[in-house]
């Protein structure tokens, strides 16, 4: 009930602060992405689940519903404006860290975060995913029920945001799917360039053994898969970390942040009837991965070719 009355207090001011916007004039982006790229500026301790499902509500609605996922030891709050010391004194003494999260601003110094912020799994994939529909807007409009172009059209309205090398100039073709299986259109496979800026990674992943899309992502249900092994239905993810020379901290902190991402992305891939492996290289980090988690068992594979 505090939480509740905070939130509609904050919601109030929220409505007062906001300042019309002028005739002709649009917003440039959704309450939602705006929410989720707030969001992904924090440290969550499931994933960004609570944020990916609660980001059309407003702001602090969203941070009501949300705020136990936070994870509170990585972030301290300071009401820098002593704005939350009314909102706590008129809505039963909520605390200061929900009051100044909620605010429709947030002021410098309010809210610091311990450590280097990964932006949360869910949180990535749903921005990631955004960005696509604006990418391929008729591929979004056909997973929305109404009629797309044909798919060899999409290479010509992919943005030319940095000139293609050779033998790039063509969407490699996606198989059809299984005759009876039912599945939402973005279960379909979508070849992606892959993202910048880690050719080490990208380079293990255009070796996985029958890759059929070498050179590329693939985009499936949402995520941006390394690879996908379109004779098997599997698709893959690689770590090339080098686990075996880190200190055992930083082994303990790797497995603890790869482990939920890798049932988010089992999870994501069995929803569309693909199978999933995770490349990596050492045994020693197959083995903590799988001492840590062994539901993945059997998904783990060293990568012998990287």
């Amino acid at each position: 009930m505090r939480l509740r009355a905070c939130a509609a207090l904050l919601l109030f001011l929220s409505a007062c602060a906001v300042t019309p916007p002028s005739p002709g004039r649009t917003a440039s982006r959704s309450p939602r992405i705006a929410n989720l790229q707030r969001a992904a500026a924090l440290p969550w301790t499931d994933g960004g689940r609570c944020v990916v499902r609660e980001a059309s509500q407003p702001w602090p609605v969203l941070v009501e519903r949300c705020y136990q996922a936070l994870d509170h030891d990585r972030v301290e709050f300071h009401d820098t404006t002593g704005r939350c010391a009314v909102a706590s004194a008129g809505a039963a003494a909520v605390g200061v860290g929900f009051c100044v999260l909620a605010a429709p601003e947030i002021a410098v110094g309010a809210v610091i975060v311990i450590g280097v912020v990964v932006v949360a799994v869910a949180i990535k994939e749903a921005l990631d995913a955004y960005e696509l529909r604006h990418l391929y807007p008729k591929e979004a409009a056909a997973s929305r029920g109404t009629k797309g172009a044909p798919r060899a059209t999409v290479a010509e309205r992919k943005p030319k945001l940095e000139p293609e090398p050779a033998g790039r100039d063509w969407q490699p073709p996606v198989p059809p799917v299984p005759v009876g299986r039912s599945r939402r259109d973005n279960c379909e496979p979508i070849p992606v360039n892959h993202r910048g800026g880690n050719d080490p990674h990208n380079k293990c992943a255009d070796k996985i053994p029958n890759n059929s899309f070498p050179g590329w992502d693939v985009f499936v249900n949402g995520k941006n898969f390394d690879a996908l092994q379109l004779t098997t239905r599997v698709l893959w993810e690689v770590k090339t970390d080098n686990f075996d020379t880190f200190s055992d901290f930083l082994q303990g902190q790797v497995i603890r942040d790869q482990v939920p991402e890798m049932r988010i992305e089992r999870d994501l891939a069995r929803a569309c009837g693909f199978d999933f492996r995770v490349g990596v290289r050492s045994e020693a980090h197959k083995d903590a991965l799988e001492e840590a988690a062994p539901d993945l068992k059997g998904f783990i594979v060293v990568m012998d070719w990287c």
